[in-house]
């Protein structure tokens, strides 16, 4: 019987790749045989992501934002001219914001947030989800948040643009009605990560010890973006035939309660 977890010459697509989970999905998905497409804004981050993956994995690196229409369609059209299709896409790419109650928070900024969190989702979708329908195979990835399930003091930005990513999810596999092609979401809890330490250390103005940040989580410690990385891995593979319009949590528990 062959190994189902494989992903031996599938294209995955993933943005937000220099991040800790994007860059720990990348090399997990690279082990089990994808060929990559790594896509973020800044090519030196890129580089240093992708230095990571092992020497035979077929690899290819597109600097874009995901705030540009014209280059998530260009990312998405260079997938398709140098590897013919893409069968798995990692919509991952997101931002924090900044730390501060809705009272004192910038217009500008919550725009930002929404514009990287939301609309660049949205338009990973919007262009990626023609690829995969006419193909009549694929597995989308968006990445969501615990802060898209619950809500959480002075990251009521984020914690919006989070539900809406678990909206967007579920109503894009309703659109796939009748198709092979599956679009779930991953709700990662307290990943240790830049990004936790500057949502602690925004609220707090100060490093927080480990076991305060803690505290609340049953597991008892921090998440790593490889643990993220092999529930992507698996709702990109054919294990996860039967499954979408899911948002997985991972979170040691932290959503339980």
């Amino acid at each position: 019987m062959s190994d189902s977890i494989r992903l031996d010459c599938r294209v995955a697509v993933v943005t937000g790749a220099a991040g800790v989970i994007g860059a720990a999905t990348m090399r997990l998905l690279a082990a089990r045989g994808a060929r990559i497409v790594a896509v973020d804004r800044r090519e030196a981050d890129l580089a240093a992501a992708t230095a990571g993956l092992p020497a035979s994995a077929e690899t290819f690196a597109v600097a874009a934002d995901v705030t540009d229409e014209d280059q998530v369609a260009a990312y998405v059209r260079q997938a398709c001219n140098r590897f013919g299709t893409i069968d798995v896409f990692f919509n991952n790419a997101g931002i924090e914001g900044e730390i501060k109650p809705i009272t004192a928070y910038p217009l500008e900024a919550f725009r930002r947030v929404l514009d990287v969190n939301v609309v660049g989702v949205f338009l990973g979708l919007k262009h990626v989800l023609p690829v995969m329908l006419k193909q009549n195979r694929g597995s989308i990835i968006n990445t969501a948040s615990i802060a898209g399930l619950i809500g959480s003091p002075q990251i009521a930005v984020y914690s919006a643009s989070k539900h809406a990513v678990i909206g967007l999810t579920k109503s894009a596999s309703w659109e796939c009605t009748g198709t092979n092609v599956r679009v779930n979401c991953i709700c990662p809890g307290l990943i240790e990560s830049r990004m936790l330490s500057a949502i602690i250390e925004g609220r707090s103005g100060a490093p927080v010890p480990a076991d305060k940040v803690v505290d609340r989580v049953p597991a008892r410690r921090l998440g790593q973006g490889a643990e993220v990385a092999a529930i992507v891995a698996f709702l990109a593979s054919d294990d996860a035939s039967y499954v979408s319009g899911a948002a997985y949590t991972v979170d040691g528990g932290r959503t339980a309660a």
